[in-house]
This record gives structure tokens, sequence and C-alpha cells, in this order.
């Protein structure tokens, strides 16, 4: 057997392991090869960022959706939901909102809303870009055509969001319906590294029927696709869903793939997920401390918070903008870390700080 420490080692030389090696890692951690692959992801993400944390700020305009996967609080069947939209005022509202509170990234995101034209999606990211045009908008709205990916990055969308939720076709199965495929997904993601986003992919952490040589998967995935964004979280049920009485995800679990995945694409921008933070009162600063880099603030009106429960229990849904952001701006303090005032592009090389 492999000692571990070696394999995490290099892992942070960039060396490609093989899924026997990854499976080890996952198998075999101690509690002394978790510090040390911790501290190790630490170290990277400080040399590439210094100590500081990016952030987006979240604006949920649509808890609509058409699609009917079965660990979400906001799919089509769920008829308990209180569905909104927000006018583009109100977007644009929340907007002049987060960028007084220092926001320089915006996150668009909403469920597949078959109401919104492309014309309408264009249009709400012209309002955004002309009135912030020191902002990047990021994009996350699901499963669309390459001409309509191509026409709302024209308009000025900087970044896209698709968590491929996992990389193993007999397992996405089991956690959408049957007009959901796998191979969809995956070429989405394609068609945005072609067109010119920075994208953000990603997979829930203990999802049901998940395997530990599923997880491998995901991480040859993402080495593969390299993504300039890499979202994890753990998965969280909803008492709306076919999966109500699975377990919760671990955020044991989470942090070791965090920092796994930290040191397989140093410069990525992953986030401490709000998931995170809903799972364990302190988790989103463990996921700052295993080597994640962005929080995502949400700026949403606090009347729709509620309604845009993806799993039970969300963590700020009452707060408003600048009490999260400010809560946030202290937690990070608290562990040596600062939020800042920038857009947090992905850059190839190492970042100045």
């Amino acid at each position: 057997m492999a000692d571990i420490r070696r394999l995490i080692d290099q892992l942070e030389e960039q060396r490609i392991l093989s899924r026997e090696e990854f499976l080890q890692i996952l198998s075999d951690l101690t509690e002394e090869d978790r510090n040390y692959l911790r501290e190790r992801a630490r170290a990277v993400a400080n040399k590439h960022f210094g100590n500081h944390i990016y952030t987006r700020g979240l604006i949920e305009f649509t808890n609509y959706c058409k699609n009917d996967c079965y660990y979400c609080g906001i799919r089509r069947s769920n008829r308990e939901v209180t569905r909104y939209r927000l006018t583009n005022e109100q977007i644009l509202s929340c907007c002049k909102e987060g960028h007084e509170l220092g926001f320089r990234t915006f996150v668009l995101q909403g469920g597949e809303d078959g109401s919104y034209s492309d014309e309408d999606i264009v249009a709400i990211i012209t309002l955004i870009k002309t009135n912030f045009p020191d902002c990047a908008l990021t994009l996350s709205i699901g499963e669309k055509s390459y001409a309509s990916y191509l026409k709302y990055y024209e308009a000025g969308a900087d970044r896209y969001l698709l968590r491929h939720e996992t990389a193993n076709e007999e397992h996405y199965s089991k956690l959408h319906p049957e007009n959901l495929k796998l191979q969809n997904r995956k070429q989405c993601l394609l068609d945005l590294k072609t067109i010119g986003y920075q994208v953000g992919a990603g997979f829930m952490v203990g999802s049901p029927y998940q395997t530990k040589e599923n997880i491998v998967e995901d991480l040859l995935f993402l080495k593969e696709l390299s993504p300039e964004m890499i979202g994890i979280g753990p998965f969280l049920p909803h008492h709306e869903t076919p999966f109500a009485a699975e377990q919760k995800g671990s955020m044991e679990m989470t942090l070791i793939l965090i920092s796994i995945i930290r040191l397989m694409i140093p410069n990525a921008l992953i986030p401490a997920t709000t998931a995170l933070g809903t799972i364990h009162p302190k988790g989103r600063e463990e996921g700052i401390l295993s080597g994640a880099n962005v929080v995502m603030p949400n700026l949403s009106p606090t009347s729709v918070r509620k309604n845009y429960e993806l799993y039970d229990n969300k963590i700020c849904t009452g707060d408003e903008a600048a009490e999260c952001r400010f809560c946030l701006d202290g937690r990070m303090k608290k562990i040596g870390y600062e939020l800042t005032i920038d857009r947090g592009d992905y850059k190839e090389d190492k970042i100045d700080v």
C-alpha cells in the first residue's frame, strides 16, 4: 500500500493519481493524514490568494423550475413552495445594495424557468452590466443550448455555474428523472468552456446511492474539465422530495474533498458553501481552513429567501444583505482571513496579493 502522505505530496506536485490511488486516499486517511492534507491545501490556497476571500453576491431571482430532480426543494412536483419571480427593478435594487456593500461579482441564480426567453435574460444581463460595469456577472440558470449560452456571453455574462452533480451515468440516473441526461450536462459544460466563460462545476457529497468510486470519478472528471470554479457541498435532504428520509452528507468528507481539489487545481475558485454553513455552525470557516477561498452571501430580498429552499434549514434566509456581509466579514477575520472588494477573476498564474 502506498503511503498516503506521499500521494498527497504527488497531488500537490500536480501528478495525476490513478483511480486506485484516489480511492486509497478516501478510504485510508487517518486523522494525522487529514490534518496534513488540510495543511497542504491551506498552504497552496495562501500561496495563490494570500488571506483574501472573494465574495459573490447571490441573487435568487426565480424559484420556478421545469425539472423534477429528486433532491431539490424547488423541483416542479413540490406544490408546497410559494413560487416567485423578481422584477428587473428588484434585481437591479439587489445589485445596487450589493455594490454599496463592496460586492464586485453578482451571481444570478434560478431554477430552469421556461417563462424567460433568451431576450429576457439578455435584457437582465445588459441592465446589470450597464449599471455596474466594474462588476463580474455569473449566471446559474441550468442547461441551455450553445446558441443561448453564446447570446448571454456576448451580452456580457462572464461566468457560468453548472454543477454536474455526479460524473457517473448510473448514479446520475438515480438522482434525476429520465429526461435529464448526464451526457447533456457534460456537453453544456464543454460548450461553456468553448465559448469562453469562466466555468463552474461541482457535485454533492453524500448524495443518495453515492459510492467512493463515484467520488473518484468526480475528481477525475474535474481534473479533465479543469473548471475555473468548483462548488461542492454536503447533500442535505428536503422534506418535499423523494429523498426526504435520506441521510445528510458528511461535513468531514466534504472538507477532505475541498482540500484534495485545492491541490489538484491550485488556482481554482472554490466556495465554502451555504450548505456547509447549514450542516455545521462553523462549516464555512472550516471550508476556508481546508482550502476554499470564496463565500457567497445572499443579496435576495428577505421576502423571498425562504422560498428558495433547495434543502431544509438553509441558513441566512431572514438576514438582510448587510447582515450577511458583515457577519461573514467578522467570521473570516476570526480565522485570519479578510473579505476583499475584488471581482475575483480566475487567473492562470499565481495571483499577486
